[in-house]
């Protein structure tokens, strides 16, 4: 029930379409400003579309949005803007100036509102107010430091800072908590709940269930583009929501498996970077599936991108079946045998402006060369779609652009062009962020077969269940180095969490 200084917030009937897919049919959604509410959905539901009309990054829906029960007409950005509409899109790097400040960019927005007909830039009251700002999300960054040298999870505050800036009567946050520690995401909760109480409404979209029923008053759930249902949060529990979601129920979300551990297939010794990470070692076996576990920043990222290439290490070695590893380059990492799945996958992982047949065969490309010259369309064609139906990977064809699928088919790709390289070694960084519970289940499946075929896996997660459920072993990492070695079955959260933060 709505109270007198409450804004009611309405979408009627909202259908949208793209090319070979009807992203959105008659959907209807509504809050009320000062409450927060969840959006939630399997990958391709729907919910980040509608949000995105909303927010006015698409004009060509059909149906009708009103505020305080007046009709309002948002077309674009601007118009959402003006209605006091703000959104936090996941894409954190695509939507910040890395060569500017933490101050410049929190206040851009503000800036380009306010400097019309000016010519001077107040460089001193700017970064006063950008203080302001960070003060209220408790927050202790030099608002003089460069974007770029800001972490994946300070991004995501500073553009939640930006957000707020202007006057903001719904705040739209798109898997806010993905690249959030437990602490940054207890000091997110803390902002909405002032936010709230400020009159602000909160729609929360998020795949991590447990967060939603702590932070949310009410829940609509979607399903393949349509309204299933909308509900105080508090008359459902978790699986019943998951149930909503999949249209089924859930089943075992880790797989039943019998690892058949073999010899050591992957060794690093002493491996650093003398920045994030300070001599880690560890031994992968074939057919087992070793967990890197740690806090967000703990620097099980970093590693990953040391050991495939990615990243300069200052020492250490690498061996792959006893064979040092002297990768300068993904390239020669890929030449050894291994394979990643990086955390940033609209960034490192799939090219975005292809389509799904080139982004999963460009890793291994050999097999659809015809006369060792000519790529074959019609062999890539019929790989793409044997993965496409293995994976059971969302799209309307093999032809369709990558950008134009959810976050959880996009990751299903990222995974399957290395299914098709037929890698020794699978290093998965977060392969869950940001992925409904059904795409996680088709992960962990995925991974379990893969320790099935005698592949080494390696698998960094800063979700404890997930190292619970996967993992045959695992080594905690805190502070770049790794704080304990454990047997997945002799662990439980509650010790992997004391190591992760530091305890001895």
């Amino acid at each position: 029930m709505a109270s007198d200084d409450q804004v009611k917030l309405e979408m009627n009937e909202i259908s949208i379409a793209f090319p070979g897919v009807q992203a959105l049919s008659a959907v209807n959604f509504a809050m009320n400003s000062g409450t927060s509410h969840a959006l939630i959905g399997a990958n391709g539901a729907g919910k980040s579309t509608l949000m995105k009309v909303l927010a006015g990054a698409y004009s060509h829906y059909t149906g009708s949005i009103k505020l305080a029960g007046e009709a309002v007409n948002i077309r674009n950005p601007k118009d959402a803007k003006d209605n006091g509409i703000q959104i936090v899109y996941q894409e954190v790097d695509t939507l910040l100036i890395p060569n500017l400040s933490v101050g410049e960019n929190i206040m851009l927005e503000k800036l380009v509102h306010d400097s019309k007909g000016k010519q001077f830039v107040n460089w001193k009251q700017l970064h006063k107010d950008a203080s302001v700002i960070m003060k209220r999300l408790q927050l202790d960054i030099s608002t003089k430091k460069l974007v770029q040298e800001l972490t994946l999870a300070e991004k995501q505050l500073v553009l939640i800072a930006r957000a707020i800036t202007m006057e903001c009567k719904f705040l739209i946050l798109d898997e806010p908590t993905a690249p959030l520690s437990d602490s940054e995401t207890s000091r997110l909760f803390e902002l909405v709940n002032r936010l709230k109480q400020e009159g602000v409404g909160i729609i929360f979209i998020s795949h991590r269930l447990p967060e939603l029923f702590q932070i949310c008053d009410d829940i609509t759930i979607l399903r393949d583009g349509q309204f299933v249902l909308s509900a105080p949060i508090q008359t459902l529990d978790q699986a019943g929501v998951a149930q909503h979601m999949l249209g089924s129920q859930l089943g075992g979300q880790f797989p039943e498996r019998v690892s058949k551990i073999g010899e050591i297939a992957f060794e690093v010794e002493n491996v650093a970077d003398d920045d994030k990470v300070h001599g880690v070692s560890l031994t992968v076996r074939k057919g087992e599936v070793v967990g890197l576990a740690g806090l967000v920043g703990a620097g099980k990222t970093e590693l990953c991108r040391i050991l495939f290439g990615a990243a300069p290490k200052k020492r250490g070695v690498i061996k792959v079946n006893g064979k040092v590893l002297r990768a300068q380059s993904p390239y020669e990492a890929v030449k050894m045998g291994l394979a990643m799945i990086p955390e940033e996958r609209r960034r490192e992982g799939i090219f975005v402006e292809d389509n799904v047949a080139v982004n999963l065969t460009i890793s291994h490309l050999k097999p659809h060369i015809t006369m060792n010259t000519w790529l074959s369309k019609a062999k890539e064609k019929i790989a793409a779609n044997k993965m496409i139906e293995k994976l059971a990977i969302k799209t309307p064809n093999e032809s369709a652009l990558v950008g134009n699928l959810s976050g959880g088919n996009q990751q299903k790709i990222a995974i399957g062009k290395w299914l098709l390289a037929d890698a020794d070694v699978y290093i998965f960084d977060e392969p869950t962020k940001g992925v409904d519970v059904g795409a996680k289940r088709d992960i962990y499946y995925l991974i379990a077969e893969l320790s099935t075929q005698g592949k080494s896996v390696i698998f960094a997660s800063s979700e404890m269940n997930e190292m619970i459920g996967i993992t045959d072993r695992m080594y905690v990492m805190y502070d770049g180095e790794v704080a304990k070695e454990l047997n997945t079955a002799d662990t439980s959260e509650e010790e992997i969490m004391f190591y992760s933060t530091g305890g001895q």
